[in-house]
């Protein structure tokens, strides 16, 4: 049966659609017969109760730069929609937290993807730590004796953001780094939120591993290697994309982690592992299904739309 669908994200006109993954679940919504608007958070408004938008009608194809064709914008009730997306791309931010609350407003009712009440309660880099043994060693923290403590323990370190995305201010320390104090001194006046920090991976030059489990189910996964002189294997930050299979251990680590993701309603997440360590859960805009069908695997936008039109029915 047709669905209303809303896409809460970023200006559509102007995403890369060769590795947005939310170009590629509109593009299956579409193929289903699924009507299809979007629309950014700032147009969002919550009066007496109602939670209304302005939204444009959309058409999608797969054609670099003629992407989508847009519609007028007109102001609806979000729920004369059946299904919204929220695929706005982090800072997970007050705006962030914002958006959150005003979807669940409408959540069950609108099946709201991911849930937008557990997305706000398990930023990736919160959520994961659920899971201490499956973890490297970890504190998250901005009190620097702490994080001394920690690296004289561990010696070379990893820091990053708490609320940051796509490897945006992820640093390497070592043991005996000059810049450490220099680095705890620009990310104190850069935030007030405390750090993560992690001991480092060396074998994060072999790849660091994403995974894609629909509704708490392990589907496919792509091995990301981090450009030479460089730690971060995010592909906007020029890591490569590898076909990859799964390990027993990270087999492991899905079935610890899944019955808990599908529990908390979220259906699309993206986990990341280095040699067998879980280093984040990635629930707000997850990344990595056009990678992955690139590399000659499954299209995991498929699998959620199954997932989707299941938890509708």
């Amino acid at each position: 049966m047709p669905l209303r669908v809303a896409v809460q994200m970023d200006p559509i006109e102007k995403i890369n659609i060769k590795g947005d993954s939310t170009f590629a679940l509109m593009l299956e919504a579409q193929a289903r017969g699924h009507e299809l608007f979007v629309y950014g958070p700032e147009k969002l408004s919550l009066r007496d109760n109602h939670l209304t938008a302005r939204v444009q009608p959309v058409s999608v194809r797969d054609e670099a730069g003629n992407h989508c064709t847009l519609g007028e914008e007109f102001r609806t009730d979000m729920t004369a929609f059946d299904v919204v997306l929220m695929r706005q791309d982090p800072p997970f931010d007050l705006a962030y937290i914002t958006a959150s609350h005003l979807l669940e407003r409408i959540h069950p009712k609108v099946l709201v993807v991911n849930d937008p009440f557990h997305v706000r309660n398990a930023p990736e880099k919160i959520l994961v730590t659920e899971f201490p043994n499956l973890m490297p060693p970890t504190l998250i923290s901005r009190d620097r004796a702490e994080i001394e403590a920690f690296r004289a323990e561990h010696g070379d370190i990893v820091m990053k953001p708490l609320y940051g995305n796509g490897g945006a201010g992820v640093f390497k320390v070592a043991r005996d780094d000059m810049n450490f104090n220099g680095f705890m001194d620009h990310f104190a006046g850069i935030a007030r939120e405390p750090w993560m920090i992690q001991r480092f991976l060396p074998a994060v030059h072999a790849g660091d591993k994403r995974i894609i489990l629909v509704d708490g189910v392990a589907i496919a996964g792509v091995n990301r290697v981090p450009a030479p002189g460089d730690i971060r294997s995010n592909l906007v930050r020029g890591g490569a994309a590898e076909a990859t299979e799964f390990t027993a251990r990270e087999k492991e680590i899905c079935e610890r982690i899944g019955p808990l993701l599908k529990d908390r309603g979220l259906i699309f997440v993206g986990i990341d592992v280095i040699d067998g360590n879980l280093t984040e859960i990635n629930v707000t805009s997850p990344t990595g299904i056009r990678a992955i069908k690139r590399l000659g695997g499954p299209d995991l936008a498929v699998s959620i739309w199954d997932a989707i039109e299941r938890r509708r029915a």
